[in-house]
């Protein structure tokens, strides 16, 4: 998302400034501290030297930029308290454990954008000053009208994903599936005791983690997105780019699934597993063209940068567009 922000802000005509690691491929000015993407840096034994170094930089240049825009979560609160340049904060992961109250107690007057107007339920009285949803590039996912003849799983293999469901929901359907995802060192456990021992069976098939340029075709040629998760979803950004490919998809009534999905036009949102399974049998009924449509009025990367550009207006005090010199770390 910061990338794909970052880029348009740019294609505007504004002058952005992007904080991330040194190997990032963008338009804006470059700063890093760290010459690789730590994710895939095995020499890094504390990523949040790294988090808190760059945290570091950016407002030591605090002072070159009209508004900045962090991604990293809580981190920049107490330095950005006493920075004269504005900074608003995206917050693009779960809110309710209960540890987050003290930060967001301390910091109370600190502008945060949510991503799903559900995110907000734990801390409803924080200084939300927008939600905006996740965009996505069109041009990187092709419609396509004719449903395929699997089922996809995408994202994270994890509990709270539920990917165990998704292997029921496909062998009580009948209808094959493929899972395109990783396995995290935290849910090793669980897929070595719980989902590896149900991919033996036929209707399964486990893909594994796949780029980014492979996910049109991944999503476009199945029949359905199965979206079972069990956990407060801040967005579920799999679902649009499903959908994106004129895919529809079946979810779980959780956190964002009901601001994304349009149920019996998108998709459909189950309460049980007997619902989704239900839910398979009435992909027919869906017209692949309003999934695609769907994305295109509200999750673009331009509709993203809209918002982004009135909450960036909302903080500075501006009436209209005018370019700024913007940072994002």
């Amino acid at each position: 998302m910061v990338a794909y922000l970052t880029e348009e802000l740019v294609r505007r005509g504004h002058d952005v400034t992007l904080f991330a690691s040194g190997d990032s491929v963008t338009r804006a000015r470059l700063v890093s501290v760290w010459e690789q993407a730590i994710r895939f840096d095995s020499s890094v034994v504390d990523p949040w030297v790294l988090h808190m170094a760059q945290i570091g930089v950016v407002y030591n240049h605090a002072d070159e930029f009209d508004i900045i825009h962090s991604h990293v979560d809580y981190f920049p609160f107490p330095t950005a308290h006493f920075a004269k340049t504005p900074t608003i904060t995206t917050l693009h992961g779960r809110l309710d454990m209960p540890e987050l109250k003290v930060m967001y107690d301390l910091y109370p007057q600190a502008p945060l954008v949510s991503i799903s107007n559900s995110q907000r339920a734990p801390i409803p009285k924080a200084n939300w000053i927008a939600t905006v949803y996740n965009g996505i590039p069109l041009n990187h996912y092709s419609l396509r009208e004719k449903p395929g003849d699997y089922l996809a799983f995408l994202g994270r293999v994890s509990p709270e994903k539920r990917t165990h469901v998704s292997i029921e929901i496909a062998k009580r359907t009948g209808i094959k599936l493929k899972i395109a995802a990783k396995v995290d060192k935290v849910d090793e456990e669980y897929f070595r005791q719980v989902v590896k021992p149900m991919l033996r069976g036929s209707h399964v098939e486990f893909v594994g983690e796949i780029h980014e340029h492979e996910k049109d075709e991944f999503l476009g040629n199945a029949y359905a997105l199965l979206f079972p998760i069990d956990w407060p979803e801040p967005f579920g950004l799999t679902m649009i780019e499903a959908m994106a490919a004129g895919t529809p998809v079946v979810a779980s009534r959780r956190g964002s699934v009901p601001e994304i999905i349009i149920d019996g036009v998108t998709g459909y949102i189950c309460d049980t597993v007997d619902e989704m399974v239900e839910a398979c049998g009435k992909i027919g009924d869906i017209r692949r063209t309003d999934c695609r449509r769907r994305v295109e009025k509200h999750f673009s990367v331009e509709s993203m940068t809209d918002g982004y550009e009135r909450a960036y207006r909302k903080v500075l005090g501006f009436g209209q567009t005018r370019a700024q010199h913007f940072c994002s770390p």
